[in-house]
């Protein structure tokens, strides 16, 4: 006679050997969701490894080197592996915000003939690229230029990787390490406040 009802399933020790089957598949199915969560974070974490840009500022001063094509200037350099995708730049000389470099000189008391100049707000820095973004006629301006800056003034450079996530450089008090600090996003600066070169 064959076994049928409540009973189906079920041995002479009273086990139930399809409660305990879909007991250990489903056991397995949720092992399984959670290696394949893991493995997702993990491949999250290596594609956020290979696009971090890290921006950095430079004086280079073609005399403090052994190379001959240098010039004197003020570089913003990626040392990052990803892409810096520039969000937002903002200078203040007093803690007062400045337009743009014209004006950065003039709040200085600098002269500002004779300085070229790169745009950094809005740009994409590569992997390992140096962007001049301020270009001198010889090292005494530059030399000027950097105490006054370090003195009085102060870079915020808002920057974001490819995937999106965002961090802010900023220029810190004399003799201190340029401050790089993940932020959630980029502020919306006012007019008043976006440096436009």
């Amino acid at each position: 006679m064959s076994a049928s009802g409540p009973s189906a399933g079920r041995t002479a020790g009273g086990r139930n050997w399809d409660a305990l089957a879909a007991l250990i598949a489903a056991l397995i199915g949720v092992l399984a969701l959670l290696v394949s969560g893991y493995t997702a974070y993990i491949q999250r974490q290596q594609v956020r490894a290979q696009v971090w840009p890290y921006l950095t500022k430079a004086y280079v001063d073609p005399a403090a080197t052994d190379r001959d094509d240098l010039h004197h200037e003020m570089a913003i350099y990626n040392k990052g592996v990803g892409p810096a995708i520039v969000r937002s730049v903002q200078v203040t000389v007093d803690d007062a915000s400045q337009p743009d470099w014209p004006h950065v000189f003039d709040a200085l008391g600098l002269p500002y003939t004779g300085v070229g100049h790169s745009t950094l707000n809005g740009d994409v820095l590569s992997p390992t690229e140096t962007l001049p973004v301020l270009v001198f006629p010889d090292a005494q301006a530059l030399a000027r230029f950097r105490e006054a800056m370090i003195a009085r003034a102060k870079i915020r450079i808002c920057y974001c990787s490819t995937l999106d996530e965002c961090w802010m450089f900023a220029g810190r008090k004399p003799h201190a390490e340029p401050d790089v600090q993940s932020v959630a996003k980029c502020p919306d600066l006012a007019p008043g406040d976006t440096f436009s070169d």
